[in-house]
């Protein structure tokens, strides 16, 4: 299909007047369509198409379908049918009231368009820059980020269910693109155990018992890559994405041990990073938050904080679930400043600042980074001999007790994690004589006190930062960053942000992106029409808690 923009974007006269006398107090598409405009042209995705083959519909209205879709949580047939039947969607995108609109899986197509070209936020990016034309977005302001869990679309199954769900796939694969090799390979036990779907097979209830399928699965798994692999079998059948799952899956849990394959020990798998959960989507993955156990991605949300204007969400980055907080801060800032959306000041949930992502957020975007920082965690962090009670001297490389001996070792070395850390030493000399040895030390062989310290610029950070969120102004200012919470639970609500609607990162990205937009027209819409924000629920009973509780609960 080919890319052949035509129409001025201009909405008919007829539709204009039957959209009115249907619409007298307006609706949301018909509110956004008069107060933007229209939000996204067809050149806008013109490389997405080719220059010859038959018209395509035009990929700027398909693009606001899209977002109208999400914002009313509907199917494909539903939104192809709304574009067919509904006035205020005509009215939206400036058709005809007689324009038959497309067959629904044209969005299907369009969407796998997005997903090749990664150009999932120029959906988002089109709402934020008509907004901005409109004085409803103001850059240099405040922000907030929170991220959530996101379920994969693939079901979770059990040990017993991914490894046989993993041979299973390989097999249907195999048959499809050598049905004739296959026959002579396979075992006539297969067709029995592995013809259907693992969920409609009882495995047995005794732990033996499972633990023997497991292992006869195990066995075939490996006859089956063994056949694969062997020089006489097709050399095109390596190639298959499900022959490489399972062999992912099999390394992850089965080893040979004198020619008989066993079932690899827990601590012997590969990290959750990289341990498949699933063969039916590669690259979910399995984490752990608190008391949330998920298998799939993360999202992060940040959304501005401003009165007068609605809060609009300025960058979505969706991870796997195994990527921590703490690494996604200069990935959000770029994403804002690319959007020419970075704020001054930038409230974030305690899992994202640390020393670096502070240092890095001023130095290269001029942004305040806030959020809870950890503690320090050392076990004499809080004594009368923690780190915080030495004396620095940065200029002359020392470091004073305060005892007031100094450090005879200043080195530049790289942490167990690899970060750059700055390892004073003192004299055994001086600390072996000390009556107070053993309070400084941590190790009762230590002859001498250690220090590992970051670079300057991030020692002072942390130092700064813990010392201000002790402060009541800081944790009753800090108290608006929970408002990110309900984007998340309005995202849960209105879009189905917590389960992923496709298949594969880039898939659940662009609909995370498609969510982003579909709540920033919901939030115009609602502006326009002075709705008021709702107010955070308190249940009669916690309205009954002291003041002092209340500022503490800020950190959680």
């Amino acid at each position: 299909m080919s890319l052949q923009p035509k129409g001025s974007g201009e909405i008919p006269a007829e539709t204009v007047r039957v959209a009115r006398a249907a619409f007298p107090k307006g609706s949301l598409a018909i509110r956004v369509r008069d107060e933007l405009g229209p939000l996204f042209t067809d050149e806008e995705f013109a490389d997405l198409f080719p220059a010859h083959g038959k018209p395509a519909w035009s990929p700027g209205r398909l693009a606001l379908v899209l977002v109208l879709q999400f914002v009313e949580g509907l199917t494909d047939r539903q939104a192809a049918e709304a574009v067919r039947a509904r006035i205020d969607f005509k009215y939206a995108l400036g058709l005809e009231l007689d324009d038959p609109g497309f067959d629904f899986s044209v969005l299907s197509e369009f969407r796998d368009r997005l997903v090749d070209a990664d150009a999932g936020r120029r959906v988002l990016d089109g709402i934020l820059a008509a907004a901005r034309d409109k004085g409803l977005l103001k850059s240099a302001g405040r922000a907030r980020t929170d991220s959530t869990h996101v379920l994969s679309a693939a079901r979770e199954l059990s040990w017993l269910e991914t490894v046989a769900e993993t041979l299973r796939s390989a097999l249907n694969a195999l048959a499809q693109a050598a049905p004739d090799w296959l026959t002579d390979v396979a075992e006539p036990d297969w067709f029995r155990h592995y013809a259907t779907r693992a969920e409609d097979s009882r495995f047995p209830k005794a732990r033996t018992k499972r633990d023997e399928v497991g292992l006869r699965i195990g066995r075939d798994g490996t006859r089956l890559l063994e056949a694969v692999l062997a020089p006489t079998a097709p050399h095109c059948l390596r190639a298959l994405d499900e022959v490489e799952t399972l062999r992912q899956v099999w390394v992850q849990h089965f080893h040979q041990v004198e020619g008989e394959v066993r079932r690899q020990d827990p601590k012997d798998r590969p990290p959750g990073a990289t341990r498949l959960v699933t063969p039916y989507d590669v690259e979910a993955r399995g984490s752990v938050k608190r008391d949330t156990m998920w298998d799939g991605y993360k999202v992060h949300l940040s959304e501005t904080w401003e009165q007068g204007t609605p809060n609009l969400i300025t960058n979505v980055a969706t991870t796997v679930a195994t990527t921590p907080d703490s690494v996604m801060g200069e990935e959000i800032h770029q994403g804002m400043a690319a959007r020419d959306c970075l704020p001054g000041e930038h409230r974030v949930d305690a899992g994202y600042p640390t020393a670096s992502q502070i240092v890095a957020a001023h130095t290269r975007h001029g942004v305040d980074l806030q959020g809870p920082m950890a503690d320090n965690t050392a076990a004499s962090a809080g004594g009368p001999y923690g780190q915080d009670a030495f004396t620095i001297d940065w200029d002359h490389e020392r470091v004073t007790c305060p005892n007031g001996v100094t450090s005879t070792q200043w080195h530049h070395r790289h942490s167990q994690q690899g970060l750059p850390v700055i390892r004073v030493r003192f004299s055994p000399a001086d600390c072996r004589p000390c009556p107070h040895l053993r309070e400084c030390v941590n190790s009762p062989k230590s002859e001498r006190r250690e220090l590992n310290l970051r670079h300057r610029d991030e020692h002072e950070a942390v130092r700064v930062a813990r010392a201000e969120q002790q402060t009541d102004a800081w944790k009753d200012r800090y108290k608006i960053r929970a408002g990110v919470e309900g984007t998340i639970s309005q995202g849960i609500g209105r879009c189905g942000l917590r389960r992923s609607r496709y298949r594969g990162l880039a898939k659940t990205s662009l609909q995370h992106q498609l969510t982003g937009a579909a709540i920033n027209l919901a939030r115009i819409n609602a502006h326009l029409i002075d709705t008021p924000r709702a107010r955070t629920r308190t249940s009669h009973f916690a309205r009954l808690r002291p003041a002092e509780q209340q500022l503490d609960g800020a950190k959680c």
